[in-house]
C-alpha cells in the first residue's frame, strides 16, 4: 500500500552561510536552442583529471556524438563533438584561462547529422550503469567537473545507503537545473529510479531549496511514483540560503553526516548527482546521444533580455554573447557560473564547456577600496564549514606552515561567503585558494 507522501526537513543545518537576492530571472524563461555556431572548439579536458585523448585528425569527417578524444585514464572522461562537419585542426591553445591545452576544431555543415551509429545503451547491472555514463562523457555538470563514472564506481569496501539528487541550484542567477526540473520531469523521474535500482540504494533524497515552490510541486511526482511502494524516495525542502547547494552542505542536511577534506561522498555513505546529470545519463540510455550540448543561463547586470540556451558543447563565449544581445562595451567583466563561485572569463575567445552551467556578464559597482583587516569576525561567523579566513590570511603572510594545516584550511570549499561579508574587501577566498594551495606544494 502507498504511503502518504510528506516532505522532509534536513537533519542537519549548517552554521553561517548567507541568504542573498537571488535574482532568479530567467526562471520561467523557457530554454531556446541557440543556432549551430560555425566552428566549435572542443577542449580535451573539461573534467577533474587526465585529459581525454585525440582520436580524430585533420580532414576527418564526424556528425553530432562521434567520439573525438578517448579517456586518458580512470579519473578521465571522453569527449564527443558537438556539430556535424570536418576536423579543422587537433592542437595546442591558450584560449580560455590561458593555460596551453589541447583543442579539436571542428568546422560545422550546419547539418547537425547524429552519428549513425549511436543506439540506445542497455542497462543489465550495476556495472552497465557505470559504463553508460563513461561512454555518455558525463561529469558533474555545475561544479569541478568530476567524472560521473568514478562516482558510481564506489569501493566494494563502502556501503552506499544513500542516493542525494542536488536540485538546491543556490548560487544567484542560475536557472538551468531548475529548467530541467520543468522541461525534463519525466528524464529526471526515469533516471532517478534507474540509479536507485542498479546501484541497490535503500534511500533517496532530493534537495530542492524552499524558494522553488513549483520545482518541489513537479519533484513530489518522483516520490509519489508507483515504483516507490516503500516510500524511500523523498523530497527534502532546503532552506533558501547559500552555499546550501554544496556538496558537503547539502551532504550534511540530508544525512548530518559531515564529508572530511579529501574523501568522496561514497567514504560516508552518499552519492550526489546534480539533478540535471541524472536526467542527461537517461537520455543517453535511451537515446545513444552523449553528452554535447548544455543547458545554460546566460543573464547579469549588463544582459538586458537573460535567457535559457541550449548550447553545443565548444561555442566561444563571445558568440553566445551576440546571440543574446550584450553590448561588449558596456561589460566590465565576464564569469563562467555564478557570481559567488564562477571564474572570471580571460577572454570572451573562451569556449562552453561540459560543466558549465551559466555565463555572467557583469557592469560592476564603481569598487571600493581594501583596507587591513579590522577583525570583526564576520568572515569566520559565516563561513559553513567553520574556519577561520583571517587567521589563515595571517598565516600564510608570516609563512606559518604549521598553522595552515590546524586551522583545517584544506576544509574551505571556496564558496566566497567570507569575501563577500568582509567590510575591509579582503580577497580572503583568493586567500584561502592559495593556502589550500601551498599546502598542496609543501606536502610535495
Amino acid at each position: 500500500m502507498k504511503l502518504p507522501e510528506s516532505i522532509l526537513r534536513p537533519v542537519k543545518l549548517i552554521r553561517g552561510g548567507m541568504h542573498l537576492d537571488h535574482q532568479k530571472n530567467t526562471a520561467e524563461c523557457e530554454t531556446v536552442i541557440m543556432p549551430t555556431p560555425s566552428t566549435v572548439y572542443i577542449p580535451l579536458s573539461q573534467h577533474i583529471g587526465a585529459p581525454a585523448n585525440p582520436i580524430v585528425k585533420k580532414g576527418d569527417n564526424v556528425f553530432v556524438g562521434t567520439l573525438i578524444g578517448e579517456a586518458g585514464g580512470f579519473v578521465s572522461a571522453p569527449v564527443h563533438s558537438s556539430v556535424s562537419g570536418t576536423v579543422a585542426d587537433v592542437k595546442d591553445l591558450t584560449i580560455g584561462n590561458g593555460t596551453l591545452q589541447k583543442y579539436i576544431i571542428i568546422e560545422s555543415d550546419g547539418k547537425m547529422e547524429k552519428d549513425p551509429e549511436l543506439k540506445p545503451f542497455e542497462i543489465k547491472s550495476f556495472s552497465d550503469l557505470a559504463e553508460a555514463a563513461k561512454q555518455c562523457g558525463l561529469v558533474g555538470l555545475g561544479g569541478a567537473g568530476f567524472p560521473t563514472h568514478v562516482k558510481l564506481s564506489p569501493s566494494k569496501d563502502v556501503e552506499i545507503d544513500t542516493l542525494i539528487i542536488n536540485a538546491a541550484e543556490c548560487e544567484p542567477y542560475i536557472t538551468s537545473d531548475y529548467r530541467e526540473c520543468v522541461e525534463g520531469l519525466k528524464d529526471v523521474i526515469e533516471g532517478v529510479y534507474l540509479i536507485k535500482e542498479k546501484l541497490g540504494i535503500k534511500k533517496v533524497v532530493i534537495g530542492v531549496e524552499s524558494n522553488k515552490p513549483r520545482a518541489i510541486e513537479l519533484l513530489m511526482q518522483v516520490a509519489a511514483d508507483h515504483r516507490d511502494a516503500d516510500d524511500s524516495v523523498k523530497i527534502m525542502k532546503l532552506p533558501s540560503k547559500y552555499p546550501q547547494g554544496a556538496e558537503k552542505v547539502i551532504i550534511y542536511s540530508a544525512t548530518g553526516r559531515k564529508l572530511p577534506a579529501g574523501k568522496l561522498p561514497s567514504d560516508v555513505g552518499c552519492i550526489v548527482m546534480n539533478v540535471t546529470s541524472v536526467a542527461t545519463l537517461y537520455r543517453f540510455i535511451t537515446t545513444g546521444m552523449p553528452l554535447v550540448s548544455k543547458r545554460i543561463t546566460v543573464d547579469g547586470t549588463a544582459v538586458s533580455e537573460p535567457k535559457n540556451l541550449l548550447v553545443p558543447i565548444g561555442t566561444p563565449i563571445k558568440e553566445i554573447l551576440d546571440f543574446v544581445g550584450v553590448d561588449m562595451e558596456n561589460v566590465d567583466r565576464v564569469l563562467m557560473g555564478g557570481p559567488m563561485m564562477g571564474n572570471p572569463v580571460v577572454s570572451c575567445e573562451s569556449v562552453l564547456e561540459k560543466r558549465n552551467n551559466a555565463i555572467l556578464a557583469m557592469r560592476d559597482k564603481k569598487p571600493q577600496p581594501q583596507t587591513a583587516c579590522i577583525r570583526c569576525g564576520r568572515c569566520a561567523d559565516t563561513c559553513p564549514m567553520s574556519l577561520y579566513p583571517a587567521m589563515v590570511e595571517t598565516a600564510l603572510r608570516t609563512g606559518n606552515k604549521e598553522s595552515l594545516n590546524s586551522l583545517n584550511t584544506n576544509y574551505c570549499m571556496e564558496c566566497g561567503c567570507c569575501s563577500y561579508v568582509c567590510p575591509a574587501k579582503r580577497p580572503l577566498t583568493q586567500v584561502m585558494r592559495t593556502a589550500k594551495a601551498e599546502i598542496r606544494r609543501q606536502s610535495k
